[in-house]
C-alpha cells in the first residue's frame, strides 16, 4: 500500500509506531521497522550519549529507517547532534515550535517529522520545513497538547499540507481506523496504545494486561494529574486507583492531592517514582504497578491481546484492505424504480 508517506521514507506500509516513551526500546522499534513500518524511540529522556547509544542499538537490529523523538520545548540541540552522528535519519519533534531545530536536522541529512494539534501549529511546522506532519487528535493516549478530535483535525491539516505527507494520530488501533484516515486524506497513521501491548514493548506485564481488558470509557484526559517530572502537560490515562482517589477527593490541585509525595514504585537502579509521577510502568519496576500512570488512548477497547509487532502490522493492513475493498457494502444501492 503505497502513499506519499511510504514513498518518501521507503516503507512498505503506512504505519508509524508512536514513540511511547520508555516502553519503546530497540527491540520494538526494530521489529516494527523490519515489518515494513516506521519504528520509533524516545531520545529526550536520557543524556545525549545515552540517546546516541539507543539509536546505535536499534540500527544493530535493522537496516531500515527509524524515528527518534524529541520535545521542542526542551534544549535538544546536543541530543539531536548526538543521534544524527549515530546514524539517525528521521527526527520527530513535538510539544512546541520546531523552528529552532529544523536547519540542524536538515543540515545533518535527516528528515523532520512534526506533531501538530491545530492549524496554527501545522502552518508553523510547514514554515519550518517539516517533511512529514503528524496530526494528533484529542483521543490519543499519553501526552496530548490539543483538544481537537482526529476526525476534525486531519482534513484541516491535509488541506494545509499540500504535497507534504500527513499522518493521523489518536484513536487508531486497527485497520478500519487506518482505512478511515486514508479516506480523509492522510498518508498513514501513528499507533501508540496498540504497540504498547506488543510482545516487544518494554511496558510492564500488568500495564499490558490493563490495556487489553480496558473499556474506552475508562480513559481520562486530564491537565495536571501525573505531572511529577513533566508539569503542565495534559495527558490521557486509564482510570486506576490513583485516578479514582484523586477524583473522590474532588480533583484536588497539585500540592493538595491524596498521598502527595508518597513513593509508589522503584526502578531497577533503586530510584523512586512518587504518586503522580509521569513515568509509565515498565519491565523491572517494583511496587504498586497498578497505581502508576497507565497511558492509553480511546482506541484501547480494540486492543484485546498482546501480539508481536509484526503481527499487529499484518493484521492492521489486512483489515484496512478489507475495509477499503468492501466499503460499498455499507452503502444503499441506487434505486430508480
Amino acid at each position: 500500500m503505497e502513499t506519499r508517506f511510504t514513498h518518501l521514507l521507503g516503507l512498505d506500509v503506512p504505519i508509524m509506531q508512536a514513540p511511547i516513551g520508555s516502553a519503546a526500546g530497540p527491540e520494538l522499534a526494530a521489529a516494527v521497522a523490519n515489518a515494513g513500518a516506521l519504528g520509533s524511540v524516545t531520545g529526550w529522556v536520557a543524556p545525549p550519549a545515552s540517546a546516541a547509544a539507543l539509536v546505535r542499538a536499534v540500527l544493530q537490529l535493522t537496516d531500515k529507517p527509524i524515528s527518534v523523538n524529541f520535545r521542542s520545548d526542551l534544549e535538544s540541540h546536543s541530543h539531536i547532534d548526538a543521534v544524527l552522528d549515530s546514524g539517525a535519519e528521521l527526527i520527530h519533534l513535538f510539544w512546541g515550535d520546531p523552528t529552532p531545530y529544523a536547519a540542524r536536522v536538515h543540515g545533518g541529512g535527516a528528515k523532520l517529522l512534526c506533531t501538530v494539534v491545530d492549524a496554527d501549529e501545522a502552518k508553523q511546522a510547514l514554515d519550518a520545513g517539516a517533511d512529514v506532519l503528524i496530526a494528533q487528535g484529542w483521543e490519543a493516549g499519553g501526552h496530548v497538547r490539543g483538544t481537537l478530535t482526529t476526525l476534525a483535525l486531519v482534513p484541516t491539516v491535509v488541506d494545509l499540507a499540500g504535497p507534504v505527507p500527513v499522518l493521523a494520530a489518536g484513536g487508531v488501533a486497527d485497520g478500519r481506523a487506518l482505512a478511515a484516515m486514508l479516506v480523509l486524506g492522510a498518508s498513514g497513521v501513528v499507533m501508540g496504545t496498540r504497540f504498547v501491548a506488543s510482545d516487544e514493548s518494554k511496558a510492564h506485564a500488568e500495564y499490558k494486561k490493563a490495556l487489553t481488558s480496558a473499556r474506552q470509557t475508562e480513559t481520562l484526559y486530564v491537565a495536571d494529574l501525573f505531572d511529577v517530572g513533566w508539569p503542565n502537560a495534559p495527558h490521557r490515562v486509564l482510570r486506576n486507583s490513583t485516578v479514582r482517589r484523586w477524583e473522590a477527593a474532588g480533583r484536588a490541585s497539585p500540592g493538595a492531592r491524596p498521598n502527595e509525595g508518597a513513593i509508589v514504585a522503584h526502578r531497577q537502579d533503586g530510584s523512586a517514582i512518587p504518586t503522580y509521577g509521569a513515568p509509565l510502568p515498565t519491565i523491572g519496576l517494583t511496587g504498586n504497578i497498578e497505581a502508576l500512570a497507565q497511558y492509553a488512548g480511546q482506541s484501547v477497547e480494540r486492543v484485546t491481546e498482546v501480539l508481536p509487532a509484526r503481527e499487529i502490522i499484518e493484521v492492521t493492513m489486512r483489515q484496512a484492505r478489507e475495509a477499503l475493498a468492501g466499503r460499498e457494502a455499507f452503502w444503499l444501492p441506487n434505486d430508480d424504480s
